[in-house]
């Protein structure tokens, strides 16, 4: 059950943040400025690389680099394949884990490792299979780390990770906010630089520009009524989340939302981009699902018996392109199977700028839903 009066009572929210999940989202926009910062000081703005990179190989462990080889490959565009290497293991702990480059790489190609631990083995051991190779090393991981000594042994770019002095006792959760800016930032400068994407440090500060505002729209002392995070908390308090995405920068930033959703607050949720969501989720919203399906028994016992859980949609929306959208459809559908639905859309800017808003959102809307329901 979610306790929405703990939501409107900013010393009880600190008090329940037990992870620091609510100051890491609050800050997300400093921790874009602190490793943009660490960026330039290990050299990144002044790189000229020869030509551009035939693909770019992502590594890391779990959420994390999940999340930034989504968003990386998203920004890039046709303009370069970005691929993760999936670690192979038999534990997610940092010792089992094990990654392998494909056959194919080389000379041409740029391999980045994006890690909030440091510790992983199997990431060094990457490292130096890629400098057999040939390929250019990139790495943004603690400092101090064995990592940091890899990529130097293997004349790579390192860059550290931007932390805050209250991660050194409890590392974060990998899908907490500060987590996702410290990777993201400095690798956004390199494919800026390898020309592959535009973020130059004008842009970053930008990006950190709208993340402070949306803290601000979302922040604690901010009421429920006027939030838009509680808000979408308080909606997904007792529902099943159906995340239905419309446009390229809306896609990773619903399948982050559902990455949060289940480590931050313990939620499942489903994500699919439109219009191809009216059609693989149809058949789900028609179901057991659907608000309709189990109309409210009025001899249910309230206190002893759950809710039964309902899908509700979440709708979103990037600026459509040629202003084709799906969204009519995708409420006509919602609505014919008595499907609450809610919205967000971010205000008009560049794609990494709407991009940044959309993730700040709904990155304080898990981390609301998980403090109120005491996850």
């Amino acid at each position: 059950m979610l306790d929405e009066s703990l939501l409107d009572t900013p010393d009880a929210l600190s008090e329940a943040d037990r992870r620091g999940l609510l100051r890491g989202a609050a800050e997300a926009g400093a921790r874009v400025r602190t490793a943009a910062r660490f960026a330039a000081e290990a050299g990144v703005n002044e790189l000229k690389p020869d030509g551009r990179p035939r693909a770019v190989l992502i590594a890391g462990p779990g959420i994390a680099s999940a999340g930034v080889a989504d968003l990386l490959g998203t920004l890039a565009g046709a303009g370069c394949p970005v691929t993760r290497l999936h670690p192979a293991g038999v534990a997610p702990a940092a010792g089992a884990l094990r990654w392998e480059l494909p056959g194919w790489a080389g000379p041409v190609d740029l391999v980045l490792v994006a890690t909030p631990d440091g510790t992983e083995p199997g990431l060094g051991l990457l490292i130096e299979q890629a400098y057999r190779r040939g390929s250019t090393v990139v790495a943004v991981a603690p400092a101090g780390t064995p990592i940091a000594e890899a990529v130097d042994g293997a004349h790579g770019l390192f860059v550290p990770m931007a932390t805050a002095p209250y991660e050194a006792d409890q590392p974060a959760a990998a899908s907490a906010p500060g987590v996702l800016w410290a990777l993201l930032t400095p690798l956004l400068a390199i494919l800026d630089r390898a020309g592959l994407l535009s973020a130059p440090p004008e842009a970053l500060q930008k990006v950190a520009d709208r993340l402070d505002q949306v803290a601000e729209r979302c922040g604690p002392a901010i009421a429920t009524y006027s939030n838009p995070a509680k808000t979408l908390a308080v909606e997904l308090a007792e529902a099943l989340p159906v995340i239905w995405t419309e446009g390229a920068s809306a896609g990773p930033a619903g399948r982050r939302f559902v990455a949060a959703l289940a480590e931050l607050a313990g939620r499942p949720a489903l994500a699919a981009e439109l219009p191809e969501a009216l059609s693989s989720h149809s058949v789900l919203l028609s179901g057991a699902l659907a608000a309709g399906a189990d109309p409210e028994n009025f001899f249910r016992d309230r206190v002893e018996e759950q809710q039964a859980l309902h899908a509700r949609v979440v709708l979103l929306r990037d600026r459509p392109i040629g202003g084709l959208t799906a969204a009519p459809a995708a409420r006509e559908l919602a609505l014919s199977h008595d499907t609450a639905i809610s919205e967000l859309e971010p205000e008009e800017g560049p794609e990494l700028e709407t991009l940044a808003e959309l993730i700040a959102i709904t990155d304080f809307a898990a981390v609301y839903l998980a403090l109120a329901s005491g996850a």
